[in-house]
């Protein structure tokens, strides 16, 4: 359960706040010292006895937790209605908690839901071409109308193309910030992350409400974009850019699906996805149907995160998602639990009365949420949906 100012102990704020204390130095901190309040306590005699932290180390720790003001930051989170997902709470993003090395905490303005277990990350360059930004907003539209949360880092140019393509279809987006949640950066989004707040998602950061946009936080910003997602998008992205590293830990950290759509061969925006599709480090997409197709298999991940996270619903992929199903998918549940057994795709379009291309966008959907499964003898609906 997401945290309200007033809930959260002093001493879980004062290591979150602590300067120089990240996710790894805390776990081994918590695990010596058996409890936050022990930690924060210590003293650098104590700290000196753990694994790998000499004496400049316990000096600077010790000093980094004296230097935290955790009233001032508990003021800022109410006053902008912020609230912390602890690692290991029921309510931390399941897919972002297996990744190897997750953040400590979640700084929340907004809410999230167990659709957003179902997320794709689209990233691409801030200084885009009107190709990259008509595309991003298009394919962004089309996916959150088949039950995708969007997730993007808010920036300029792609992101924030890909977040306004989420609310024109009605659909949910996530903003993931290198600040704290105070900032609005950049200042030219902020009535767009109000409106994000308001209606349809929410802003995430792993950092304290005040902290500014340093450099050194987007490449960290950019592994909670891959972790929360089941697939990364890259739309335009230069040879050297945040995009390619969100896509490199994809694919290499994280096991996500990583796609790019192509640009033109002379532009330098597009430079960076036409290698990742040359090297055969991300599939092809032309339309919105691709992305499915190539989430298609990434049901496993949603339930192992589950399980791994030791969630109730894990063993349960047919109640998984229930009640937040888009009405095509809905409607496609319906006429399989009337029919009782396997239908054929033809069938299935005559009897829903939906246009192919929306049928097989929503029956992948429906596949990944584990609600029905697709052989050879047709499509079923699985368990007691």
């Amino acid at each position: 359960m997401a945290l309200l100012p007033e809930q959260i102990p002093e001493s879980t704020l004062r290591l979150l706040l602590a300067s120089g204390i990240g996710p790894v130095t805390l776990r081994r901190l918590r695990l010596a010292m058996g409890s936050d309040e022990k930690a924060v306590d210590a003293s650098i005699s104590d700290l000196m006895q753990i694994d790998r932290i000499g004496k400049a180390s316990a000096e600077s720790i010790r000093r980094a937790i004296g230097e935290t003001d955790p009233k001032s930051e508990l003021a800022c989170m109410a006053l902008h209605e912020a609230r912390l997902i602890m690692l290991g709470d029921d309510d931390y993003p399941p897919l972002l908690a297996v990744i190897p090395d997750p953040p400590s905490a979640l700084w929340i303005k907004g809410q999230l839901k167990d659709a957003d277990r179902l997320a794709l990350g689209i990233v691409g360059s801030r200084r885009c071409t009107s190709y990259g930004r008509e595309q991003a907003g298009r394919l962004a539209t089309l996916l959150a109308q088949s039950g995708l949360t969007i997730v993007s880092g808010g920036a300029l140019g792609i992101d924030g193309e890909a977040h306004r393509g989420a609310l024109r279809a009605d659909g949910r987006t996530l903003v993931v910030l290198g600040c704290g949640l105070s900032k609005s950066y950049p200042s030219e989004h902020e009535t767009l992350f109000e409106r994000i707040v308001k209606y349809n998602g929410a802003l995430i950061s792993e950092y304290p409400m005040r902290m500014d946009p340093l450099a050194q936080h987007f490449p960290r910003r950019n592994r909670i974009i891959s972790g929360l997602s089941l697939g990364v998008l890259v739309i335009e992205a230069a040879l050297r850019s945040g995009a390619l590293i969100t896509a490199r830990l994809a694919l290499e950290e994280h096991g996500r699906e990583v796609m790019a759509l192509p640009g033109r061969v002379d532009s330098p925006a597009s430079t960076g996805s036409l290698l990742l599709l040359q090297s055969g480090g991300a599939g092809l997409v032309l339309d919105h149907a691709d992305v499915l197709r190539q989430l298609n298999d990434s049901s496993h991940l949603v339930r192992g995160a589950l399980e791994v996270a030791g969630h109730p619903d894990a063993s349960s992929p047919t109640t998984l998602f229930e009640g937040q199903l888009t009405p095509g998918q809905q409607t496609i549940v319906e006429v399989l639990k009337g029919d009782g057994m396997s239908m054929l795709v033809d069938q299935l379009a005559a009897k829903t009365g939906m246009a192919m291309s929306q049928l097989l966008a929503d029956l992948t959907l429906l596949e990944i949420r584990g609600l029905v499964k697709k052989d050879r003898s047709g499509i079923r609906l699985l368990g007691g949906s």
